[in-house]
Order: structure tokens, then sequence, then C-alpha cells
């Protein structure tokens, strides 16, 4: 079977500003590329054969920094492991936001999935493609170990699948950078969560 362990990607500027990254492609710090090189060292006993990543600069660097410690060929990009697109207040910081549409940054301070962005990604939109993409490596990479650097928000869908939760519940945690998950592909294609598999080395 088919194991990923998903992961946030390395911290950004934004991250600490608290701005909305969304789709812009905002690089990492050097924190962040501190954190890559800490994942590398903390996952390699488990023989990742592969890495997969969101191709927004933040995941993709993480994980060209993981895949070229462990000697793996260069990370495959998947556009549906993208952050979910926050529309026209993408590049917002959230303390500007919280002048200008408190309710609304309310609701993203306690990660309502269910909040609507104007010239954003619908929730369904969102889940979907988030969830085909985590199919498509599966499919792809059948008997594997796969590790997969994507955002926040995409880390909440997928809590919230393997939790059997309804797609609009709002969670009570938010994934640090470099967080990891594990999650396990069944023979029926189903996705659930699992223990840190056996180390090879």
């Amino acid at each position: 079977m088919t194991k990923l362990c998903v992961t946030r990607h390395g911290e950004t500027d934004w991250n600490i500003a608290q701005i909305l990254q969304g789709w812009v492609d905002v690089p990492m710090n050097d924190t962040g590329r501190r954190q890559a090189l800490e994942l590398a060292e903390s996952l390699a006993p488990f023989g990742f054969s592969r890495v997969c990543t969101s191709p927004l600069r933040r995941s993709a660097e993480t994980a060209e920094i993981i895949a070229q410690v462990w000697g793996l060929p260069a990370p495959d990009a998947y556009e549906g492991l993208k952050e979910r697109h926050f529309g026209l207040i993408q590049g917002m910081p959230k303390s500007e936001l919280s002048l200008t549409h408190p309710g609304l940054h309310e609701e993203i301070q306690r990660r309502n999935p269910a909040c609507h962005f104007d010239e954003g990604e619908s929730l369904d939109h969102f889940a979907d493609r988030v969830l085909g993409a985590l199919d498509d490596i599966a499919s792809e990479h059948s008997t594997d170990r796969i590790l997969v650097i994507t955002h926040g928000w995409v880390m909440d869908v997928i809590t919230r699948h393997i939790q059997g939760l309804a797609r609009d519940t709002v969670l009570n945690l938010k994934r640090k950078n470099g967080e990891s998950v594990w999650l396990e592909v069944t023979p029926h294609a189903t996705l659930c969560e699992c223990e840190a598999p056996q180390r090879v080395s």
C-alpha cells in the first residue's frame, strides 16, 4: 500500500508577518530552509522513493532541498496541491484585514473553510482538487513511500477528510511549518491516517 507523509512547507517572511499568501509565490526565508534540512534529516530513515510538491515556490523549494539531500530525482509538482486561492485579499496583512473586513478576518482566524473569498476559490472546488491530487499521487506511485510537501489550508482539507468530518468543519488546530501527517491508501483507494511506518535505515 502507498504511504504518504504530507508535510507543510518551510517558513516564509509572510508567515511571520501574518500576510495571506494563497497563490502569491512567496519564497522561504532562512528559517524555512533550515527547517527543510531538518526534515531531510529526520525523515530520511523512512526510505522515501519520491517527493511530490505544490508548484508554489515556498513548497517547491522545501521539496527540492529534501530531494537533493536524499539523492532523489527532482520533485513532481501537482497543481492540485497548491494553497487555497484567497481572491482579492491575497497579499493583505491580517492586521489590515481586521480593519477593512473584520467579520472575514475573524473567520479566517478560526480557519473557517466555509469563508467566501471574492474572486477566490470555493470550498468544494478547493477540497476536490486537493483530494484529487492525492488520488493521482497514490495511483502513480503504488506501494511506495512518498513525501508530499504542501500548505496549511491543504492540510486542513486532508485532516477533515481522514477524520470523516464535514468539509465546513472548523478545526481547533493549525499545522506548523514542517509539521507532518502520515496517510495510508487502502486497496479500495481510501485515505486514512496511520502511524509512521518502520524505518528502513
